[in-house]
């Protein structure tokens, strides 16, 4: 073994040091090289994870963000390098693996590199192959040749599987690839690290969890509160993410909050009714220093205090374009005349094949002066190849603040020295709902570049009612749960059958972390359930009677204690619906007796308050608006009537009446004491002349329960345990076994719904299939039929409409753009419900009859799903047809997003997904005119911004 000379000023290893080195390098030489080649020392999670891979087992790797996981991926590359064998790495998104792509590319060579997108097939045969996780799984339902020699799959972002969307893929790749193949799982930390390995180990064979919670560049949270930035903690020891925190919270920014909610108390004080208050943008609160600086001086803060390149996460893309405009607006400029000159050769350099006529469209000038001035936005809405030249400008440094939507965070590789939050809250698509935890420790950990930084900086903005110690929870909160979100599809399903067969497919979807989870709480409920089990026995022991069965005589009690709480129950509810009754015959100018309540006594009807009723406004019946006799003008409810109420008399209302005016009620309410004058209340439960509501009915019913009491009390007198002298100490042992059992019933219940849950959905799914002719035949002998060979080539989401309208046939007879337009509406997904309220469709052609059809054809799956107790589908959406059409039939990009107030980003993404729906309908329908038009379709939309690559080379 060869040495080199000590480098002048290196301490020399000791024997010790060197013999461990030679060990490790005789026990796994492939480590050893591959160490050799890094630029810095592994740390010991990343050596026990590698040599884990190296000895042939899988592994686990939970560990912070930016705590360099992928290390452990990349040498499951180098082993297969090594080895002669394939290796897959995967990741939840395409800019992620476009970025895998290009860092291994440079590593190992870009003939050892493909790339497999869905946008991009890139060398697809090489040794090593970056793609999205779909693309695995597909070519594990086609059987794909490509998986003969693979040895390793790299699942990083794997946490990514309780996505509720698209998770479901990961436990597929999971479950169904070979066992020969090695898996290396990188996640982000998660509180159930242990519990995914032991079901990555029940699935993959020896699977070893390694969790690390050191995160190798400290993290230092901070609030930024005017011209001020107060550290979170009130020591340094905070940024130890294994100390408790709790009582850390810095006292001047707690004083600050009391200061601030103190001063928003006596603005609203003095504040006229329906004033507002200052918005964001730099309005201060008050002296204390308590206000939300504008975007622009958070960066000159960062700016001053050094933590630049940071990243401030807007959860908007309209608030991220608006910040980088705020910022040139305020001639902010982060870059020297040098630094400018580079970012611009580079932009133009890399977006040389942007046509012209586009370039206005995307607002290229605007994207070009940020960037050159080292400020940019990123998020979906904006197109590749500008996102592209964000992620690579700010690695280089020259990009020096990115206003960021929370995408960034999904594993693309943009660390910053300082990343800062600027609301706690955002929209899920639903409502604004609060960080979690994981949410807040994922976005913040993109702080603190290693090698570069010696620490990091976690910044929040102060907002009004911001409570520092809620943001120190959350700061020191560093773990959250991984749940998964597996449901099996229709594709899945006819896929599982077609390999395994049904009970085989059954099988694998028990085995799904899903069905793991699930099973895992059954242990504990079924553990309670046993203990419950023995406890009744020991309870119905306690209770025994020498004089007979106690139990039966304990049963019989409660028989009559439940018929007798149900008929008092029953009688409440009829009273209450004799007393709603009456008050729906009053009417106004009705003189009433109010039986209680404040306002007991006289009264006249000025509203009967019916309108409430019907529009929902009150669901506990009418609710009549009266005057008294002591000029009071109330709204009466329900609580204000114990007993039915009528008329006794009528005033006429009149006309000019207002309850507001005292002199209205005064006059009002003399006519009302003038008529009573000499009445005698009604008797009790006649509300005066108002019709009674006829009982019979009810009064049957009471009877039969009367009877049914007399029955049990018979019953009770005559067993033989009625006389016993120790029946109440037997009977509270039979209580408390009545109270246990009720609860173990409930147990019972809960087990019931969570045994085989994967598994029984998969049942109705199947269901549903042999329903509409996909499989057929039964139990064991269920097979695919030629129909569903068709469903087994469409991975769509709306995968069965797509289908059904194949097999309906129709989408035959369409053109190439007519079909981009139909199809659009089974991928796209308005970002809110009323953005497809009035979609625009073409104006001649059979689009809208079939778009009709379409949605008839879902309408009527959608009944079917029902009755199987399935959500699957979601309606077709109609509100990116027209653009689909449009760009189809070669409209000019400019054109089409001003029509359809889309972004750039999101039309290209958008019509990317189409064109893979597209290719996916060219596959499923066969020989014939519709294939030919559907790849026409594709080839029609497979151009301008579309057609750019959007990976660089």
């Amino acid at each position: 073994m060869s040495t080199r000379p000590d480098r002048p000023g290196e301490d020399r290893p000791s024997a010790a040091e060197r013999y461990s080195r030679f060990r490790a390098h005789q026990e796994h030489p492939m480590l050893a090289d591959f160490a050799s080649r890094q630029a810095f020392a592994l740390d010991d999670f990343q050596l026990r994870a590698c040599r884990e891979l190296e000895e042939g087992r899988s592994v686990l790797v939970a560990a912070p963000t930016g705590s360099g996981k992928t290390i452990v991926g990349e040498f499951a590359v180098h082993l297969a390098l090594e080895s002669g064998r394939k290796a897959f790495y995967t990741t939840p998104i395409k800019a992620l693996s476009n970025q895998k792509f290009h860092d291994l590319s440079d590593r190992y060579g870009p003939e050892n590199v493909g790339l497999l997108t869905g946008d991009n097939s890139i060398n697809g045969e090489a040794p090593v192959v970056v793609m999205t996780t779909e693309v695995l799984r597909n070519m594990l339902y086609a059987g794909s040749r490509t998986l003969e020699t693979l040895g390793f799959v790299v699942m990083d972002e794997v946490h990514y599987l309780a996505d509720r969307m698209r998770g479901a893929v990961w436990e597929e790749v999971i479950i169904h690839l070979p066992e020969s193949v090695a898996v290396a799982s990188l996640s982000a930390t998660v509180s159930n690290a242990e519990e995914f390995g032991e079901w990555l180990g029940t699935v993959r064979g020896e699977t070893t969890t390694i969790v690390e919670e050191r995160r190798p560049v400290p993290l230092y949270q901070h609030v930024i509160a005017g011209r001020r930035m107060y550290d979170l903690f009130a020591d340094e020891e905070a940024a130890d993410p294994t100390r408790d925190q709790s009582h850390k919270v810095n006292p001047q920014l707690l004083k600050l909050s009391r200061d601030d909610w103190a001063r928003g108390r006596m603005k609203d004080r003095r504040s006229p009714k329906g004033s507002r208050r200052p918005q964001q943008g730099g309005q201060r609160g008050g002296a204390g220093g308590a206000w939300t600086p504008t975007r622009a001086q958070v960066v000159e803060q960062l700016d001053r205090a050094g933590l630049l390149p940071a990243i401030v996460f807007i959860f908007s893309r309209v608030g991220c374009d608006a910040a980088v405009q705020q910022c040139l607006e305020a001639n902010l400029r982060l870059t020297s005349p040098t630094e400018r000159e580079e970012i611009y050769r580079f932009v133009e350099e890399r977006c040389a094949d942007l046509p012209d006529e586009d370039l206005q469209a995307l607002g290229y000038h605007e994207f070009l002066d940020g960037l050159t001035r080292g400020i940019a936005a990123h998020h979906a809405g904006m197109l590749p190849k500008f996102k592209e030249c964000v992620e690579e400008l700010f690695l280089r440094g020259l990009c020096r603040v990115v206003f960021a939507t929370e995408t960034l965070a999904l594993g693309i590789n943009m660390p910053a020295r300082s990343v800062v939050i600027e609301k706690l809250s955002k929209w899920n698509g639903e409502t604004h709902a609060d960080l979690s935890p994981g949410e807040y420790t994922q976005l913040t950990g993109r702080a603190g570049r290693r090698g570069i930084d010696v620490e990091g900086h976690g910044v929040v903005l102060w907002q009004q009612g911001l409570d520092p110690a809620s943001v120190a929870g959350l700061a020191a909160t560093r773990t959250y749960p991984l749940r998964s979100s597996f449901r099996p599809s229709y594709n899945m399903a006819v896929n599982l059958v077609h390999q395994f067969g049904r009970e085989a497919a059954r099988e694998l979807l028990e085995s799904s972390f899903a069905q793991f989870q699930a099973d895992k709480a059954v242990v504990g409920l079924a553990r309670q359930l046993r203990k419950s089990e023995d406890a009744l026995a020991g309870y119905a022991e306690a209770a025994a009677c020498d004089r007979g069965d106690f139990m039966e005589y304990a049963g019989l009690r409660h028989q009559l204690s439940d018929t007798e709480r149900d008929l008092a129950r029953s009688r409440r509810f009829d009273r209450r619906q004799e007393v709603v009754d009456s008050l729906e015959q009053l009417r106004p100018g009705d003189v009433i007796e109010v039986p209680s309540g404040r306002f007991a006594g006289w009264a006249v009807v000025l509203d009967p308050g019916l309108s409430l009723t019907s529009r929902g406004a009150d669901r506990e019946g009418p609710r009549p608006y009266v005057l008294t006799a002591d000029r009071h003008a109330r709204r009466l409810g329900l609580a204000d009537f114990a007993t039915p109420v009528g008329s006794v008399s009528r005033l006429k209302i009149p006309r000019s009446f207002n309850g507001r005016n005292p002199q209205s009620r005064r006059d009002l309410a003399n006519a009302l004491k003038e008529r009573t004058h000499g009445f005698a209340p009604p008797p009790p439960g006649q509300g005066g002349s108002g019709p009674a509501r006829s009982g019979s009915s009810r009064t049957g019913r009471s009877g039969m329960e009367d009877t049914r009491i007399e029955d049990l009390r018979r019953r009770l007198r005559a067993h033989p345990c009625h006389e016993c002298p120790d029946r109440e100490d037997h009977a509270r042992w039979a209580e408390r076994w009545f109270k246990l059992d009720r609860d173990s019933a409930t147990l019972r219940r809960r087990i019931e719904q969570r045994t085989n849950t994967i598994a029984r959905r998969f049942d109705r799914v199947c269901e549903v299939l042999t329903t509409l002719g996909y499989l057929e035949g039964d139990g064991a002998g269920l097979a695919v039929t030629d129909r569903g060979r068709t469903l087994m080539r469409i991975y769509n989401e709306m995968d069965l409409v797509t289908a059904e309208s194949l097999r309906a046939g129709l989408w035959d007879g369409l053109d190439a753009s007519e079909l981009a337009a139909v199809l659009s509406t089974l991928v796209y997904e308005s970002r809110r419900p009323d953005d497809a309220a009035t979609p625009r469709l073409p104006s001649s052609g059979p689009v809208r009859e079939v778009l009709a059809e379409m949605v008839s054809t879902w309408s009527d799956l959608d009944a079917l799903e029902r009755e199987h107790h399935l959500d699957q589908l979601h309606e077709p959406d109609l509100g990116f047809v027209w653009a689909a059409w449009r760009w189809a039939e070669g409209d000019e990009l400019d054109d089409i997003l001003r029509v359809t107030d889309l972004s750039a980003g999101d039309f290209v993404r958008w019509v990317k997904q189409l064109l893979d729906l597209a290719d996916q309908v060219a596959d499923a329908a066969g020989p014939g005119a519709l294939r030919t038009t559907a790849r026409e379709t594709a080839g029609r939309l497979r151009r301008g911004v579309v057609a750019y690559s959007s990976v660089s080379s």
